[in-house]
């Protein structure tokens, strides 16, 4: 497939989800503005995020994608199926046990991570309860990565591509018409990151078996393919943790603060993620496989001219969206957020984290084009040794 093709392809996908996801948020902060119901979800929303980041569609994606791509070019279908079928099981098995741990847990683990919320007890019992719904959303979430490494790795980008537009219509739909019949309302959000999470698997589930690659159950940890994958897939946490390390310490601090201040860094956030996810992800998504296939039979020239592509599109791109977020910030917060129960001083704050979220976003995008180049090389060592030095320095 042409990459320009397959960019554009991810890139109007993603397009279609993130424009969703502002309307998701529009529809949020209207319904329950900045207060204590949206900093217990946005916590509650975050612990399986982070998890679903590290293990499911981070570090698991950059340990299998190229494995599954060598496999593809060197040893055949059947030896690929093994493969496939292997892995899946044990990663079914790993994420289903990690996610009762944290329902069981659950106290446990938003007194470490929003431990200003211990001093209000309604709003850390709301916090825990939301938590135990949402975090079934990381067995389904690591399912779906797993499903959409097979499928860019087939060339196959659009569906996955795709699947986060059902989270948000999941959001969209129990806002404005399941929320008056829960209480409190915002349990209505937590019961559609479950219900988004399952839609988003079951979509993916017959493009597999039209590839002839959906997985059954095949325990064979001694597998050497599943070996590989987990040896990778250590380093490979480490690296992807720095960046969620960081974004849960931004956590730990808001919880301190005035209620709202964990809302206020969520929506900057969400508008940061519009151009890094629109241009950022959907390249990481293309050239990770891409890459793989070249380094898999020894294209050299192939594997450089992709990075090259890369870069000089990133730096053309990025540059003014950066500087376009930090001049227009309070009109672009103004304009899809500020209804409803979200005020002016709400407009405020989120601008004066979103200015200084700015200001990393070239550099954010960049690491989205260069790490796959490593990934692809099955070298994940050297990014996690970046990503640490990035972590002490912050």
């Amino acid at each position: 497939m042409n990459l320009l093709k397959a960019l554009a392809t991810v890139s109007s996908m993603t397009l279609l989800s993130r424009i969703l996801g502002f309307v998701r948020d529009f529809v949020i902060a209207r319904a329950f503005g900045a207060g204590l119901a949206t900093d217990a979800f946005f916590v509650a929303f975050r612990l399986p995020n982070l998890l679903r980041r590290l293990f499911a569609e981070g570090a698991f994606s950059q340990a299998f994608v190229p494995l599954l791509a060598e496999y593809r070019n060197r040893r055949g279908e059947a030896e690929t199926k093994q493969l496939v079928d292997r892995v899946a099981t044990l990663l079914f098995l790993v994420v289903m046990a990690v996610a009762a741990l944290g329902i069981a847990g659950a106290p446990l683990l938003i007194y470490v991570s929003a431990p200003g919320f211990a001093a209000d007890a309604d709003k850390f019992a709301l916090t825990v309860e939301l938590t135990r719904i949402t975090f079934p959303y990381i067995l389904f979430m690591a399912l779906v990565a797993f499903a959409a490494g097979i499928l860019n790795t087939w060339s196959r980008f659009a569906l996955p591509a795709f699947t986060p537009v059902l989270l948000n219509l999941a959001f969209i739909a129990m806002a404005l018409v399941a929320a008056p019949w829960f209480d409190p309302p915002v349990l209505a959000l937590a019961w559609a990151v479950f219900l988004g999470g399952a839609l988003q698997l079951a979509i993916q589930v017959p493009a597999l078996k039209k590839i002839g690659m959906l997985p059954r159950f095949d325990w064979a940890p001694g597998d050497e393919g599943v070996r590989r994958v987990v040896r990778l897939m250590g380093p490979a946490v480490l690296g992807v943790s720095v960046a969620q390390i960081s974004l849960l310490i931004n956590t730990i601090f808001a919880s301190f603060l005035p209620s709202g201040s964990v809302s206020w860094l969520y929506y900057a956030d969400r508008l940061m993620e519009f151009p890094a996810g629109l241009l950022g992800a959907a390249l990481g998504t293309i050239l990770l496989p891409s890459l793989a296939r070249a380094h898999a039979s020894d294209g050299r020239a192939e594997f450089s001219a992709l990075l090259d592509w890369g870069l000089r599109l990133t730096l053309l791109l990025t540059l003014p969206a950066a500087l376009a977020l930090a001049l227009l910030a309070v009109p672009l917060l103004a304009t899809l957020f500020q209804y409803g129960a979200f005020s002016a001083n709400d407009v405020m704050q989120t601008r004066t984290a979103l200015v200084a979220y700015s200001v990393g976003l070239t550099g954010l995008i960049l690491v989205k084009v260069l790490a796959p180049g490593f990934y692809a090389r099955q070298d994940i060592r050297t990014p996690v040794k970046i990503a640490l030095i990035t972590l002490v320095a912050t």
